[in-house]
């Protein structure tokens, strides 16, 4: 669906966005819509690249994991373009339909997620709607995770609440 909010710049219609849209496509395999949107502004669009390639792709954080974090976030935050573009990755990454499935309710409190996951959840669920994250969500996760797997973890939580207001905010996939 195309966002009626901004207008997507077309791949290869702009000659001096060539060498940014081929980097692009050289990562994530194509200039989704996303970043047809964000190549309205050239120098966000590389930047925004270069930090979510590497918050997806070169993170410590387990790929099952993170895909889990940015569903959830993408429910919380009402961005159904963001939970359908990644529901194949998480399936890649050797997550069950049922607990992508499950992300949509009470994720934090289900019995078909690991502590781990639980411990996961609740920063993800805290940081997403409350900011602010006690000790009492932090320290379980603190002690499931080294300093460079927390600072992943919580920078792809930040990242893609980033994501997911940018798409709501365009009404993309609305």
């Amino acid at each position: 669906m195309r966002p009626n909010r901004i207008t997507p710049i077309t791949p290869g219609t702009r000659p001096e966005l060539a060498q940014l849209e081929a980097a692009i496509t050289a990562e994530r395999g194509r200039v989704s819509l996303l970043y047809q949107v964000l190549l309205n502004s050239p120098p966000l669009a590389q930047g925004w690249e270069q930090l979510l390639t590497a918050i997806r792709n070169r993170s410590s954080v387990p790929a099952d994991l993170r895909e889990m974090v940015i569903l959830r976030v993408a429910v919380l935050n009402r961005a159904p373009y963001e939970f359908d573009a990644h529901v194949p990755h998480a399936l890649k990454a050797g997550m069950s339909q049922a607990k992508i499935d499950a992300l949509r309710g009470a994720a934090a409190t289900s019995d078909m997620f690991s502590a781990q996951e639980r411990c996961v959840l609740a920063l993800t669920d805290t940081m997403t709607r409350d900011i602010d994250v006690p000790d009492s969500v932090f320290e379980p996760v603190k002690a499931c995770f080294n300093d460079q797997q927390l600072a992943d973890l919580v920078a792809t939580v930040a990242a893609y609440n980033m994501v997911s207001r940018f798409l709501t905010a365009f009404q993309i996939g609305h």
